[in-house]
């Protein structure tokens, strides 16, 4: 193949192609491109200049002087993930791998508005900076989840059900003016399916992440590609209508909906009304950590509640995991075994064969690990970090 005709051309090509940490040597980069290994040399050359790559571990030799390789420098830049939940806002700076330097949680009330929430995102982002003894030069891109449908293509959410206020706000364009970096947006559980899969399944293609809190939601993995639907609600399973709460009104305006027997919120309220009484999720889970045992049957009805909707997922999606998330999963295998009761016994064999059902390995730092993996992936995309490059 002649130089001419091979595909990479620029610097910002070259590092797509380390992008992914694997070390390499010039010449198996030049095979890899069909470039000259002058063309090479030099552009390696530049890429060093920039921080982004670093010489690491010497390959072996077949004689002579050992080959030098290149990989990218995961300390070159930083990015910031953010996870703005319904009673919760969390934020982290992230280099490059996704290796979390600084990390920061408080409870906030989304219902307050965008400008009070974002503000606090945006003075924990630079305290959060300041505390890595790194500056705003750093920063490449931020990557943000919030609990409501977004459109993609403008990072705006739309008709959000629990975010009064929000709806069509500009999140994107309010952080630019506190930091003048690209920032990346959508729905909570999307980013916690990334952030889940980065964890603990990276090379599972096909995969769920459900989150049960003070809403239910999932996200949805197929064929390596995260799917948001026509208008980013793809995974809205909290709205699908379960049988045994046909007569349950939901917030949305609908009744029987999954959100309105399984969530924290509603289990409470079941518990409450049945003598035990407990205000929220958090509730919910204290009574059931204390071993109440009405609470135990609540949470593992409303496992079986989520497992019903599941199992026609199941049959839909063909997942090879599905992981449980959410402020409610603290409840442990009392909530999942709920889930899997149901999903084993109405899937078909075939599609059950490999499933896993699992509780979530990245747990609280699924949504933030996944918004930072957001930024990461705009910042390394090509031409992200080169300009004229």
């Amino acid at each position: 193949m002649t130089e001419t005709s091979a595909a990479p051309g620029g610097v910002g090509e070259l590092f797509h192609l380390l992008r992914d940490g694997v070390p390499r040597t010039r010449a198996e980069l030049s095979k890899a491109t069909g470039l000259a290994r002058s063309t090479i040399a030099a552009r390696v050359d530049e890429l060093m200049r920039t921080g982004l790559i670093t010489p690491v571990a010497d390959a072996a030799s077949t004689g002579g002087r050992p080959p030098s390789q290149f990989a990218l420098n995961p300390q070159a830049r930083l990015v910031i993930g953010a996870d703005i939940g319904a009673s919760h806002a969390a934020i982290a700076v992230t280099d490059l791998s996704g290796a979390i330097l600084a990390q920061r949680e408080e409870s906030i009330d989304i219902r307050q508005g965008p400008v009070p929430v974002l503000t606090w995102v945006a003075e924990a982002a630079m305290g959060l900076l300041a505390e890595t003894g790194r500056d705003a030069a750093d920063l490449v891109a931020m990557g943000i989840g919030v609990p409501g449908p977004v459109e993609h293509s403008t990072g705006q959410p739309v008709n959000p059900p629990i975010m009064p206020g929000w709806d069509r706000f500009d999140i994107p364009s309010w952080m630019q003016q506190h930091l003048q970096v690209p920032v990346l947006v959508d729905n909570d559980v999307n980013v916690m399916v990334l952030g889940e899969r980065a964890t603990a399944w990276p090379t599972t293609d096909n995969m769920m992440f459900v989150k049960v809190a003070t809403g239910i939601g999932a996200g949805v993995i197929s064929a390596g590609e995260l799917q948001r639907g026509a208008q980013g609600v793809a995974g809205d399973i909290g709205h699908v209508r379960v049988a045994r709460g046909a007569d349950v009104p939901c917030p949305c305006g609908n009744r029987g909906c999954l959100e309105a027997l399984a969530s924290g919120p509603a289990i409470a309220r079941a518990l409450t009304a049945a003598g035990v009484p407990a205000a929220d999720g958090d509730d919910v889970v204290d009574l059931v950590k204390h071993g109440n045992i009405d609470a135990i049957q609540a949470v593992r009805q409303a496992g079986r509640d989520i497992g019903e909707v599941l199992t026609a997922c199941v049959s839909l999606m063909n997942p090879s995991v599905i992981a449980i998330g959410g402020s409610m999963a603290r409840v442990g295998e009392h909530l999942i075994a709920g889930v899997r009761e149901v999903v084993y016994t109405r899937s078909t064999p075939l599609a059950t064969e490999h499933l896993s059902i699992v509780q979530s390995s990245a747990a609280e730092r699924a949504a933030v690990r996944g918004a930072s993996g957001l930024a990461i992936d705009h910042a390394l995309s090509h031409g992200a970090l080169f300009v004229g490059a």
